[in-house]
């Protein structure tokens, strides 16, 4: 079976551009999961920054005896 050449090189083209938008695609994706995963590492360094609970502090202001 014998093609025109022009199919082959239309074909051909069409095949580039889809590898091309599937890397880009790929990129991108690589490139949003890595934001995403900076922005909650940063959000629990928040997080362990700030004490929760109820708990008094252990500053020794506190302990102080009052006067």
């Amino acid at each position: 079976m014998m093609m025109h050449n022009d199919l082959l090189l239309t074909l051909a083209y069409e095949r580039q551009n889809e590898l091309i938008a599937e890397a880009d695609r790929t990129r991108l994706l690589t490139s949003a999961r890595a934001a995403r995963k900076a922005r909650r590492a940063a959000k629990a360094r928040a997080a362990r920054a700030h004490p929760t609970g109820n708990l008094a502090s252990c500053d020794p202001s506190v302990a102080a005896p009052a006067r």
